[in-house]
């Protein structure tokens, strides 16, 4: 390893951030990455255990103890390989990912944690400066054709794997522009665009074919999509051309049928799903019209406390929302997490996200009751507070009041996917409404359908980028071991 004392000799090297007052300006990303010094003395950091629990609690298994000690010798080409060796798109979870792996960093357990995310970033976006990060072409075509339904994380996670193995892949894709949940559920102001742009023209080099605008199912889905998901599709193409067409096919489309909340004055206008506000203002961002919601001078109230909710503050505060407030029907979080009972696991605790930071009113333990309004229009919510005892909540009595509201965001999460691409191709779901998949064994990633796979959100449901990320390069595996007999792919 580099330094052998750094865990004792050197703090954590803490993110800068852009001012408040400037970020709210713009739409930009403002966390610039560590400086090569700085990033020097976070790798220092790394205690190179025996067992490294960071590998571990990281999705893609990234050896982060290998490429720290890259980083502390000055070796970034050397980081840059390993890093790439487990992860497709680390300028992504450079950015975005919640950091499991520092959770489970063993110096975590009594002082901060290494900023193992912020050394990711770090590396990989050394690498693009550095012209390191280029197509890799396959040796020889196996002739296969390989269909990968959703452009998101998993979905191009598998691509690149699978066109490296050789086979010729196509994407296809319902909106516009590629990237799914990267492009067009994550605001411009935590990611960069211009990444997935690069990301795009790299697979494209490497032979991987995009089409757009093309929703796949049935023609009866234009019609039959939930409400709140989004749709550019000029064109629909049937299961069953894309079965007679490829030699398999993999469903990487994502949950993305959102939680509604129904309750009286549900219908009210200003009441919205959350990526009814998002979406449309990371195409405005992009120069694609412009977003019909405005929350200037607007009293806004985001119902769910988790990401999607904080996007909707940051990108409000970003509007010039007269008041931001973020309601949570779970109780607050403690300040910190009993380690001794949660490590190396992800633990349970407050967590102030930078758009929180930038305004907002939290309220916890809170239920919305109904949505007043005024000639059709949201004036209001009337809520109540709740207790918890035993992992039941119940109201309290007497405890109602009224919120004052002239746009609510729904942001309550995903329950599944969208349930007629599934019936389209015959695809048998779980209980909770996802593609019905083992990860292991034989069979990895196989749905009942002959030569059909599921991966990332529509097979799991809702969750992080970097598992989407996995599971992508897993089912690739699966998908090159179907094709060819046996596969040289990584299972990570």
């Amino acid at each position: 390893m580099g330094k052998i004392t750094g865990f004792l000799e050197y703090e954590r090297v803490k993110e800068h951030y852009e001012p408040v007052a400037e970020r709210l300006r713009h739409y930009r990303e403002f966390v610039p990455r560590l400086a090569d010094d700085e990033a020097k003395v976070q790798a220092a950091r790394c205690m190179d255990c025996g067992i490294p629990f960071c590998n571990n609690g990281c999705p893609v298994n990234n050896n982060i103890p290998d490429f720290n000690d890259a980083v502390w010798r000055g070796d970034w080409r050397k980081a840059y390989e390993i890093l790439s060796s487990t992860n497709n798109f680390p300028e992504m979870t450079g950015r975005i990912c919640p950091a499991p792996c520092e959770a489970a960093c063993t110096l975590g357990i009594h002082v901060d944690p290494v900023g193992i995310k912020s050394l990711e970033r770090a590396i990989i976006d050394h690498a693009g400066e550095k012209g390191w990060v280029v197509p890799l072409m396959a040796t020889y075509k196996t002739g296969k054709k390989v269909a990968i339904v959703g452009s998101g994380p998993a979905g191009l996670a598998c691509a690149q794997q699978l066109v490296r193995a050789g086979h010729a892949v196509t994407v296809y894709e319902k909106n516009d522009r590629v990237g799914g949940l990267l492009r067009y559920g994550i605001p411009d102001f935590k990611l960069d665009k211009r990444l997935i742009d690069w990301r795009i023209a790299q697979l494209e080099a490497e032979g991987v074919r995009f089409v757009t605008r093309t929703l796949i199912g049935n023609k009866a889905l234009l019609k039959e999509l939930p409400s709140g998901v989004a749709c550019d599709a000029k064109r629909v193409i049937e299961a069953k051309e894309l079965l007679a067409q490829y030699d398999a096919i993999v469903l990487a489309g994502g949950a993305e049928t959102p939680r509604d909340l129904m309750v009286p004055g549900r219908e009210l206008a200003g009441v919205h799903f959350a990526l009814e506000f998002l979406i449309p203002q990371n195409k405005a961002v992009a120069g694609v019209g412009k977003n019909p919601i405005d929350c200037k001078g607007k009293r806004v109230v985001v119902i769910g406390g988790g990401d999607t909710g904080s996007d909707c503050v940051g990108t409000a505060n970003r509007h010039g929302a007269a008041s931001v407030i973020q309601l949570e029907l779970l109780p607050r979080p403690p300040e910190n997490e009993n380690k001794s009972l949660t490590w190396p696991y992800w633990p349970h605790k407050l967590r102030t996200s930078t758009s929180h930071e930038e305004g907002c009113q939290r309220e916890w333990s809170v239920a919305t009751k109904e949505f007043l309004g005024e000639k059709g229009k949201l004036k209001a919510l009337r809520c109540v507070r709740l207790e918890w005892e035993d992992g039941k909540m119940r109201e309290i009595a007497g405890s109602e009041f009224i919120l004052p509201a002239d746009l609510a965001f729904l942001a309550m999460g995903f329950t599944r996917p969208v349930a007629g691409v599934l019936s389209a191709f015959g695809v048998a779901h779980d209980a909770r409404g996802n593609a019905a998949a083992a990860t292991d064994g034989v069979g990895a990633y196989q749905t009942n359908v002959p030569k059909v796979f599921a991966a990332g959100d529509m097979r799991r449901g809702q969750s992080l980028v970097v598992w989407a990320i996995r599971e992508g390069r897993q089912c690739a595996r699966a998908v090159d071991e179907f094709l060819m007999g046996e596969s040289l792919l990584p299972r990570c």
